[in-house]
């Protein structure tokens, strides 16, 4: 590998994270929608737009306690021995979610719209 490589695949580095940046901050979507699921199963969707506090019964008789407020989720107490999801940040956008792993529950942003498979006829 000579030097014009290193500077070739150098320059394509900086290329890709500059739109790993730009689509990061700059093209979020604000979700709708929260899913919760334990165990793989649905537990329940609520919506961001209405602050409320939610008991989650989780795997293992474990307990999560999550809190909607101002179109965010954050969890704010959890019975799992290293409170992991507790210390996570809150989150709005799309695709963003929160993992307890000792209690299986996990939370997800969603759009709320139903995702259509465009199809060429």
């Amino acid at each position: 590998m000579n030097r014009n490589d290193k500077l070739l695949i150098g320059v394509l580095l900086v290329i890709a994270l500059s739109f790993s940046f730009v689509y990061q901050y700059f093209v979020k979507e604000e979700g709708s929608q929260i899913v919760i699921t334990v165990d793989g199963k649905e537990y329940r969707s609520l919506s961001l737009q209405e602050d409320t506090e939610l008991l989650i019964e989780g795997a293992n008789s474990g307990t999560n306690s999550l809190q909607v407020k101002e179109g965010a989720v954050k969890m704010v107490e959890a019975t799992c021995p290293d409170l992991v999801c507790v210390h996570q940040r809150e989150i709005r956008y799309n695709g963003e979610s929160i993992i307890c792993l000792p209690n299986k529950v996990v939370i997800k942003i969603v759009s709320g719209e139903e995702n259509e498979v465009d199809a060429v006829q």
